[in-house]
């Protein structure tokens, strides 16, 4: 089985890549689905949360307000590191126990899909980081046009409340530029994709040549 890292900053378009991925026959781990999940009424993360930011953030119906709390921890760091103190090895134990199911059906490829891959160590489950590029200028245009109700501000808040893109190269075994439309980075996911499958072609070759 080989498994990906995926990571992007938010709004880098990892999205759109990992979707590109699935359609290939890869099996997606989802960090953001995942983290939805753990923060959902009743659960341990969430009376967490609760008991820590108030009953303020949540809506009617007992789940949490996201783009309250967003607001909140991304304008401080405190509240931010607490968050993640509660969510992330929730989130990391999560990714374990579908990693291991994956391994027990045979998964060819597994994408753990995760913009905090490298902040919260994920990159040390994974074969290859692949890392989604793009300009700030671009993510802080994409950002507001999918979020429409936060200001550029906010936008940049969260931005740079991630790792550096320039620290994040450091890691990427492949990098993917998504400044240009969808189909270029369709081409690009394609070419990576051949690679690959070449590599795999020839691994199995040479454990073949080997048995004889």
């Amino acid at each position: 089985m080989k498994v990906i890292g995926l990571t992007g900053g938010i709004a880098s378009g990892k999205s759109t890549v990992s979707a590109i991925l699935r359609q290939k026959g890869a099996y997606i781990i989802d960090a953001d689905e995942i983290a939805r999940e753990i923060v959902k009424p009743g659960k341990p993360a969430w009376k967490e949360i609760v008991d820590y930011f108030g009953s303020d953030i949540l809506n009617e119906d007992g789940s949490i307000k996201r783009r309250k709390l967003g607001r909140i921890v991304f304008s401080d760091d405190k509240k931010l590191a607490v968050l993640n103190r509660i969510t992330h090895p929730r989130i990391v134990e999560e990714i374990k126990k579908e990693l291991e199911a994956c391994r027990q059906r045979n998964e060819k490829v597994v994408v753990v899909d995760a913009a905090l891959l490298l902040e919260i160590g994920l990159d040390m489950l994974v074969d290859e980081v692949w890392l989604v590029s793009v300009d700030e200028k671009t993510q802080v245009k994409r950002l507001i046009e999918r979020e429409r109700s936060i200001s550029y501000t906010e936008a940049l808040e969260r931005i740079r409340a991630q790792m550096p893109l320039e620290e994040k190269l450091k890691f990427a075994t492949r990098v993917i530029d998504n400044n240009g439309d969808i189909e270029n980075t369709k081409k690009q996911v394609d070419r990576i994709w051949r690679e690959i499958e070449k590599s795999w072609e020839d691994s199995k070759h040479e454990t073949q040549q080997s048995t004889f």
